[in-house]
């Protein structure tokens, strides 16, 4: 049995311009193996039809140029060369025409080539938009090779370039974002109330994580990821390298536009406390609300409740006394009593200091056990600090957590796991610039908001992404 393959090119008019043959699949007697098309032939067949209709589509726009469209007359050449034209089925090398500009164009160049122009990026938008795609979600290395097992992507591709068109792409997303400002917060409240009601409150999560340096190996760099939650809708993932990125507020405030965020809307911002963090999300909204997240603060109680239980073993009278002071530290906490919460912390502190014990002869501290309670006191300091820093932050938890509202930042640690660790490989010691880290979160969220197809179908209307 054997089957062939034409294109066959049919003109407005229909007649038919060119016939093509493509190619011949001969199979014998039938078989599970050999029912239908393979692999092989299947890429084959693509690429042979990619070949072919890129040179007819071609051919036909040469014979267009070669006339002006204001004088009619016919342009002079001055010679062609290759141009190799990109896509998933493969490359393909097509002659472009260098031409005299007529003498009714304005111009200062004496020649131009129009398939030059016409193709400047010389890559089809779906190649660059799988291959960004996925390198949002795997390695650089593994991209090429799982384009050639299912496409006839050419042999050429590799990890270099994948890499470069996916920053080409990150670039292009940074250029067209606007300036950056330091208040985002526009209007007056008298225009404020003019506006619809809102649909309900955004909660925010902003938190910060590190990779590793590419340029100083022994050192770490911060990336910071937030998700924003609106109360209808979906949830928005952001991410940039913040010693690297000129545009950290734009950023977060082109994420809540694009959510419908209005200046009359409630914004809670949910962070650890970190005047870097927080900083990115003042004057943003005048209805925002600055909280700091119940999760942070149970960490710092956490650290401190395992170090009173580990010195059980050298006083339990003082362990007893330092974890009775540290429960009373969360409850205050908890109902967001500031002003109790610091003094047990303050209580605990002295609860810890070896001469508060030192009266009573069974309880004396050793030499070797001194520089351990002096330690669990500087982190007992540390907190209280942590705490008095964000004390205009702090909210009464109990009373909003029962009301069914967020107090945590635990959805935005799912979301540093989700953006940073399982792409950039945390666990495997992978190195980063502080460039590709930023630019790779930019491809990566807009994958993990589905958000990329959309911004290729804005750049190419004319064609769908995927």
């Amino acid at each position: 049995m054997k089957f062939k393959l034409q294109l066959v090119n049919e003109m407005e008019t229909g007649d038919l311009s060119t016939i093509v043959d493509i190619g011949t699949i001969e199979r014998g007697e039938l078989s599970l193996e050999n029912l239908g098309l393979k692999l092989t032939e299947a890429k084959d067949l693509l690429a042979a039809i990619q070949h072919a209709m890129v040179q007819e589509q071609v051919d036909a726009f040469r014979k267009q140029s070669k006339q002006c469209p204001e004088c009619q007359m016919v342009r002079n050449s001055k010679g062609s060369y290759g141009l190799t034209f990109r896509s998933l089925f493969g490359n393909v090398i097509v002659d472009s025409p260098r031409l005299f500009h007529c003498e009714c164009a304005n111009s200062d160049a004496k020649t131009f080539s129009p398939l030059s122009e016409l193709l400047p990026q010389h890559a089809a938008p779906e190649l660059v938009y799988l291959e960004t795609k996925w390198a949002s979600l795997i390695s650089f290395e593994m991209v090429p090779k799982l384009l050639k097992d299912i496409l006839p992507v050419n042999v050429s591709t590799n990890a270099a370039t994948v890499r470069n068109h996916t920053y080409a792409v990150a670039r292009r997303l940074e250029q067209e974002m606007g300036d950056e400002q330091v208040f985002f917060a526009n209007g007056c409240p008298a225009q404020w109330a003019e506006l619809p009601h809102p649909d309900g409150p955004i909660t925010v999560g902003i938190d910060g994580t590190y990779v590793r340096d590419w340029n100083s190996k022994k050192k770490q760099f911060e990336i910071i990821v937030g998700k924003s939650i609106p109360d209808e809708g979906p949830a928005k993932c952001f991410g940039f390298v913040q010693s690297h990125d000129k545009k950290s507020k734009r950023r977060l405030f082109d994420v809540l536009t694009g959510q419908g965020m209005q200046m009359n809307q409630q914004i809670i911002f949910l962070s650890d406390g970190g005047e870097d963090v927080r900083g990115i999300q003042l004057y943003m909204n005048p209805q925002a609300e600055h909280v700091l997240d119940w999760f942070h603060i149970t960490m710092r109680l956490t650290v401190l409740k395992n170090c009173a239980t580990g010195i059980k073993s050298m006083n339990k009278k003082v362990a007893e006394e330092a974890l009775k002071y540290i429960e009373s530290a969360k409850w205050y906490l908890w109902h967001g009593n500031v002003y109790d919460a610091i003094d047990k912390i303050e209580n605990l502190h002295t609860c810890l200091s070896p001469e508060q014990w030192d009266e009573d002869e069974n309880d004396i501290w050793s030499a070797s056990q001194k520089p351990k309670l002096a330690k669990i006191q500087e982190y007992v300091e540390e907190f209280q600090v942590y705490i008095e820093r964000n004390a205009g932050f702090l909210i009464n938890y109990g009373e909003r957590y029962h009301a069914g509202e967020r107090i945590s930042t635990g959805f935005t640690e799912s979301a540093v796991n989700y953006v940073v660790n399982k792409r950039f490989s945390k666990k495997q010691q992978m190195q980063w610039s502080k460039e590709g880290a930023h630019l790779l979160l930019q491809t990566r969220t807009q994958v993990l908001n589905s958000d990329l197809e959309k911004t290729f179908e804005r750049w190419y209307p004319g064609s769908k992404a995927a």
